[in-house]
C-alpha cells in the first residue's frame, strides 16, 4: 500500500457561518492542496469534509495518515467514541443524536479499504502542512463572505 499524508483543517466565521476547509495530500513528496467551502455551516462540518475530500481523492488502497487540529475528529476515532455511536443507532452516551452524521457516514465509507491513522496537532502552532491547510480553509470561507 502507498503511504499517504492527509493534512487538513477547517475554518468558519460565526459559527454557524461562512466556512472553509483546506487539504494537502503527500505522497513521496507530491503535494495536491484540495479545497472548498459552504456559505452557512460550522467548523466541525468544515473540519470533517476537508479529511472526506482528502480520503475520497485516493484512487487506490493505501496506508493514510490523517493529520489534523480538530480533536473533534481524532478523539472520535481514536478513543473509540465512533464505534459506541454506530452501536448505539447514532446517539451519544447520554441519548442524544449524534450531530453531522451524515458526515461521519460518508467519513466512514471513504476509510473504506484504507489503511487509516489520526494524528492531532494543536492548531496555530506552527505545524507548516497545518498552517498552509489553515490558509486554504480560510481562503476557501472568505469567498462565502
Amino acid at each position: 500500500m502507498k503511504k499517504v499524508n492527509i493534512y487538513s483543517d477547517g475554518a468558519c466565521s460565526k459559527n454557524p457561518g461562512p466556512g472553509g476547509y483546506g487539504v494537502i495530500l503527500e505522497y513521496k513528496g507530491h503535494e495536491l492542496e484540495l479545497s472548498g467551502g459552504e456559505r452557512y455551516t460550522t467548523n466541525n462540518r468544515m473540519e470533517l469534509m476537508g479529511v472526506i475530500v482528502g480520503l475520497e481523492a485516493l484512487k487506490e488502497p493505501c496506508d493514510v495518515t490523517i493529520v489534523t487540529d480538530s480533536k473533534y475528529i481524532t478523539d472520535t476515532f481514536n478513543k473509540g467514541w465512533i464505534e459506541s455511536w454506530q452501536k448505539k443507532n447514532w446517539k451519544k452516551s447520554g441519548g442524544e443524536e449524534v450531530l453531522n452524521k451524515e458526515l461521519w457516514q460518508r467519513l466512514l465509507k471513504a476509510m473504506e479499504g484504507h489503511k487509516v491513522q489520526f494524528v492531532h496537532v494543536p492548531g496555530h502552532s506552527g505545524h507548516i502542512y497545518n498552517e498552509r491547510c489553515d490558509k486554504l480553509a480560510v481562503e476557501a470561507r472568505q469567498k462565502f463572505e
